[in-house]
């Protein structure tokens, strides 16, 4: 199954997944299960353990664990915590959702923790007499791994903090986002299903609007439910929205030929419909590629702001979304859709470049140097792709060189933009 053909609640577990709180608690309850373990399995050896560990000795290192952690945690929740505003004030708000969700940060976070809950635990447990001598080595057996998982995750922490939060860092995870969403659209360019264009005009007009019921926006279709609805119900659906669309309570989200309601189970069908479209308050990367294309923009918008004044980080920001634009214009796999009573609408190749370079050419209208990378970026990916791709690069083009036109402010850097073009 694609990334694009995820049911609703594997979306909703992929997203949970994703959550600091569950990768916490999973690993501090693992900490704690090692400790109580040591005093419940040394019982069930059946041999004597070599050697003999004194109570001192594991209580004292336990100790350390245990108050090195805890001060280690608070740290790293510093750290994170500044990473995340650093982000939000360098880059976009949109962008803190990929640090949060970054899993060696997680995992880091999740080790101390379960360290210390394994500290913790184990200096309550050895007070209290429950460990024997098998048990006391068994204990300090998995204390010194439980020492090396620490070193391993501290040298990793220490990398990763030297980029968490940085500009490069950030708008490179934005990419990779992008990126993953875009191929999986270009790999299934209608979620599993048929292009709505394919779809004869009068019969639209004919069909009967399904309205969104809520405010928010689409977040995640699950095309595998609207199919099995559509073979319930005998109907072909049309959907009137893309991941990504901003739906009010009245909006129409899909269409069809009015089925009668099943008398099988007594469910509403219009109501199953909305059930297996998810609207949220945010945007979500996984099947929206124009959210990608949105939040690089974002960020060369605050790069060229008079607070920031960084045409670098645009500059950048323009090559990663011509990169982005340009494994779009790749043809895709044609292959027979896995959902054929399905009918979604097209990404335009119009609304991907306007996401992608429109702000960019208002706000660096008045910079020399960003629009000369612009129309070379421009430029370059209207020899690709299809008609309607290079029509949408040299638009965007067109209405670059309009804006710089009204903005350079001297006729050199104009005439030098204008020789550009003309090479």
């Amino acid at each position: 199954m694609t990334q694009t053909a995820t049911t609703r609640w594997a979306f909703f577990i992929k997203r949970l997944s994703r959550r600091l709180w569950l990768r916490a608690t999973a690993i501090g309850a693992l900490g704690i299960v090692a400790a109580v373990l040591a005093a419940v399995v040394e019982r069930f050896v059946p041999f004597e353990m070599p050697g003999s560990i004194n109570a001192d000795s594991v209580d004292s290192i336990l100790t350390i664990i245990a108050s090195s952690m805890l001060a280690v945690t608070t740290f790293s929740l510093s750290a994170m915590t500044s990473a995340y505003a650093s982000a939000t004030s360098n880059v976009t708000p949109r962008a803190t959702t990929l640090l949060i969700e970054d899993r060696l940060t997680q995992n880091v976070l999740s080790t101390f923790l379960g360290s210390f809950l394994y500290g913790m635990v184990g200096i309550v447990v050895l007070k209290t007499g429950a460990y024997g001598d098998r048990g006391r080595v068994i204990l300090f057996l998995i204390t010194i791994g439980v020492i090396a998982l620490i070193v391993f995750q501290l040298l990793r922490w220490i990398d990763h903090l030297t980029k968490l939060g940085r500009v490069s860092e950030t708008t490179g995870r934005i990419e990779e986002a992008a990126a993953n969403a875009i191929e999986a659209r270009r790999q299934n360019p209608y979620l599993g299903g048929r292009s709505l264009d394919q779809v004869d005009t009068d019969v639209l007009h004919q069909a009967t609007d399904i309205t969104a019921g809520v405010i928010g926006y689409i977040q995640h279709i699950d095309i595998k439910a609207l199919s099995l609805l559509a073979e319930r119900v005998d109907r072909d659906i049309y959907l009137a929205v893309n991941p990504g669309a901003f739906v009010y309570e009245d909006s129409p989200v899909a269409s069809w030929l009015a089925p009668a309601a099943d008398t099988k189970d007594n469910n509403d069908p219009a109501a199953a419909l909305r059930a297996a479209i998810t609207v949220g308050t945010e945007r979500s990367f996984e099947q929206d590629p124009r959210f990608g294309l949105v939040v690089m923009s974002e960020t060369a918008q605050r790069a060229l702001s008079p607070a920031v004044n960084d045409p670098g980080t645009a500059i950048d920001v323009i090559g990663r979304s011509t990169r982005l634009l340009s494994r779009w214009a790749e043809p895709a796999k044609t292959s027979k859709p896995a959902f054929p009573r399905i009918f979604v609408p097209p990404l335009r190749s119009d609304d991907l470049f306007e996401d992608a370079f429109m702000t960019i050419a208002r706000d660096g209208a008045a910079q020399v140097e960003v629009q000369l990378r612009l129309q070379k970026c421009l430029a370059s990916l209207s020899r690709m792709g299809s008609g309607d791709f290079r029509a949408a690069a040299r638009c965007q083009a067109a209405l670059a060189l309009s804006r710089a036109e009204k903005a350079l402010p001297i006729d050199a850097d104009l005439q030098r933009l204008r020789k550009d073009l003309e090479d």
